[in-house]
């Protein structure tokens, strides 16, 4: 006897389960220009690789024959896939099965996915939609009961997330209205992307419309709001489009912090110089000028991959290759602030330089910080304890650390430009300038009586900054060893590059010192 009617039950739940929410939930889903859970696997994941589990988890109804009657799936679909041919973990909400609410919801499927990725040592994609398996009002009389927040099934969750931001990398895309535990699962990630026309919230309109505030969902968690506020990373346009960016930063990430990241065959001459670098900076240190151009100069071309660009502006951070080797850029952006670091822009360092230690990316900084933001908005957020919280991130990080000094290094950010007590290589261009202070504004405080007593203050200043440039030189410096080389700046991309390959065998896997917190 052949176990084949079993079979065909197994086939018939499976079915069942395809079916998600039904015909017209799925035709609501595509009416709002979005797909279905199964279609975002499809879409994600390398063809054909998709090895579901708990297919048939939900909730059946039976006859009195006690034979299957009608099935409703869990709204949670999960398993392991390939991604550019390497295994990941992907977990996704099925918004067609009650809007992703916890009337649907096998906890134990979400923990699952996450125990999975932290055990095997893989990657953990999560696909948002609803709120994540976050409560519903019809709850209480679903149930005959409140549930209390958490609970061992939630608190197995919330622990299971937060550890995985130590061991495994994590991307999670916001698809649609993500709410409550959905947001908190969105936010905690290494790289987190909504679509535009998507909206996260801690909780949304019908409920902040009792505290009086009448707002409809992009106007009060749209991507602009989210990706300033720094909650996401980044947004697109697309589904499909936040796809290839989940699987373009994986590809710079190792599968867990006991590997190291992917080198790729080098496509670039490591020695390419590039004219323009001489004339980047512009000889008056008050101009602006732009950085995203001398980052693509450096690195391999078209492998700078920016994250967070709308958060902490002043800095601009991402991943990249040199010679082949994933490395993490951190740079300046004079555009905003003069590239001084603010309150929001130190919490995009932490994070980042967080990131970099986590997994085993060595770090290159472009350095054009005039010190930290000042001013009454300054102290109101607190600027200087980001920032010393931010200079702690950078003497705790352990990986390689290469300095290129651009221009300005000032004050106590100017103090962190690299980790202390340690080694890491440190270039100037002749464009640089340091210092305590830097001297505009500078002159008047600290030659008071002089400038006071001229019959020209303005000339008097200017004699005096004059004078003071000279002696700022930073050959001046380099003639006392406190900078050890001045580059010519066609040069950075070839000592860049053998700064890469130098961090090659000094990287160690391994869990950080401390786990990295969203």
């Amino acid at each position: 006897m052949s176990w084949e009617p079993e079979l065909e039950e197994l086939r018939r739940r499976e079915a069942l389960a395809r079916v998600m929410g039904g015909p017209d939930k799925v035709k609501r889903q595509h009416d709002g220009g979005r797909l279905t859970v199964r279609e975002r696997v499809d879409a994600l994941v390398d063809r054909g690789t998709f090895h579901e589990v708990g297919a048939i988890a939900g909730r059946a109804e039976y006859d009195e024959q006690g034979d299957l009657a009608g099935f409703t799936p869990s709204n949670c679909v999960m398993g392991r896939a390939m991604v550019d041919g390497r295994p990941v973990v992907v977990v996704g909400d099925d918004f067609t099965v009650r809007g992703g609410s916890a009337d649907a919801t096998i906890r134990d499927k979400p923990i699952m996915a996450e125990r999975m990725a932290a055990e095997l040592r893989l990657p953990i994609i999560r696909l948002i939609e609803g709120s994540g398996g976050g409560g519903s009002v019809k709850t209480i009389e679903t149930t005959g009961r409140a549930n209390l927040p958490g609970g061992v099934g939630g608190t197995q969750l919330y622990a299971q997330t937060t550890a995985n931001l130590g061991l495994v990398p994590v991307v999670a895309l916001g698809l649609g209205s993500v709410a409550g535990l959905g947001a908190a699962r969105l936010a905690a990630a290494h790289y987190a992307v909504m679509t535009k026309a998507s909206a996260m919230f801690v909780a949304g309109p019908p409920v902040v419309a009792r505290l009086g505030e009448t707002l409809e969902k992009r106007d009060l968690g749209g991507w602009e709001i989210q990706c300033k506020a720094g909650a996401v990373d980044d947004a697109a346009e697309t589904e499909d489009e936040a796809f290839a960016l989940a699987r373009r930063f994986l590809s710079y990430m190792p599968s867990s912090v006991f590997a190291l990241p992917p080198n790729m065959r080098p496509r670039d001459d490591a020695a390419r110089r590039d004219e323009a670098l001489i004339a980047a900076i512009p000889r008056d240190p008050r101009a602006a000028y732009k950085v995203r151009p001398i980052i693509e100069t450096l690195v391999d071309k078209g492998s700078f991959f920016e994250t967070g660009r709308w958060f902490g502006r002043p800095v601009v951070t991402g991943l990249a290759r040199l010679d082949g080797r994933a490395v993490a850029v951190l740079a300046s952006d004079p555009v905003f602030q003069g590239g001084s670091w603010t309150a929001d822009a130190c919490q995009k360092i932490i994070r980042f330089v967080d990131l970099a230690e986590t997994f085993h990316l060595p770090v290159v900084y472009l350095m054009d910080c005039p010190g930290f933001a000042v001013g009454l908005e300054a102290e109101r957020n607190a600027t200087i304890r980001w920032g010393v919280r931010a200079m702690a991130a950078v003497n705790q990080c352990r990986q390689p650390w290469c300095t290129v000094i651009l221009r300005n290094a000032f004050g106590v950010a100017g103090v962190v430009h690299q980790p202390a007590g340690r080694y890491s290589i440190r270039y100037a261009w002749p464009s640089a300038r340091w210092g305590s202070l830097p001297l505009e504004g500078g002159v008047e405080a600290a030659y008071a009586a002089e400038v006071t007593a001229a019959e020209d203050r303005d000339a008097k200043v200017a004699e005096i900054e004059a004078r003071l440039q000279k002696l700022r030189s930073p050959f001046r410096t380099a003639e006392a060893f406190w900078v050890e080389e001045i580059i010519d700046p066609r040069d950075t991309r070839r000592l860049l590059c053998e700064f890469a390959r130098l961090a090659e065998p000094l990287r160690a896997t391994g869990t950080a010192a401390f786990t990295m917190r969203p």
